[in-house]
């Protein structure tokens, strides 16, 4: 039976690669992919675009009013990726919670495994809405561990703007000019918050 899977991690958890090199195996066997972004991430353009370098066409880029399942089949017939074996989405956190439960249908009624790359929570510590439904509905949660500066497991994703941290703002700000992430462990996390003399975990 077909499955639909969470990948997460912090930022710099090597989301991205992962998926590159999972594309990468399927083809490898000769078995059918297909490449799922929302639009909303404007990194990259339609690349699904590893930190390392590595690059990987996106099949389906997505608006938040698509109905996903049906452009994944409609994408998969156009390109003849008949049969279809695995959808792969990444950044899928910033799916709407409806195209998550849709992506569920693709893996229980279709028989297509889903595997989907994303952040659980935002530079504020609250769930991504996509992110919540993943963990609500997928068949499996795995996390890819990542380290902060002090070398301990990173927990956080922390926002910076023109090299400051915050910790208020609207949830989605893409990394480019003057933002930026760095995955911050519990501790050092609540250290910024301190300097910033803001408290987002009371």
């Amino acid at each position: 039976m077909a499955k639909l899977h969470f990948k997460y991690g912090a930022m710099n958890s090597g989301k991205s690669d992962t998926l590159i090199k999972t594309a990468y195996n399927y083809d490898e066997r000769g078995l059918a992919t297909l490449t799922v972004k929302p639009a909303l991430d404007t990194k990259g353009e339609d690349w699904v675009v590893a930190r390392g370098g590595a690059r990987r066409r996106v099949e389906v880029l997505t608006q938040p009013e698509d109905d996903l399942r049906a452009r994944i089949h409609a994408v998969a017939d156009e390109k003849g990726l008949r049969p279809l074996h695995c959808v792969l989405v990444d950044e899928s956190q910033f799916l709407q919670p409806t195209q998550i439960s849709q992506l569920l249908r693709v893996a229980k009624q279709d028989g297509i495994s889903v595997i989907c790359y994303g952040l659980r929570t935002d530079f504020r510590t609250q769930a991504f809405p996509g992110a919540a439904r993943l963990m609500e509905l997928a068949d499996n949660v795995e996390k890819l561990p990542t380290m902060c500066r002090c070398g301990s497991q990173a927990e956080f994703n922390c926002r910076e703007v023109d090299g400051r941290f915050v910790f208020e703002g609207e949830q989605l700000a893409i990394d480019g000019a003057h933002v930026a992430y760095e995955s911050l462990c519990g501790p050092c996390f609540m250290d910024e918050q301190e300097r910033a003399g803001v408290t987002v975990l009371g």
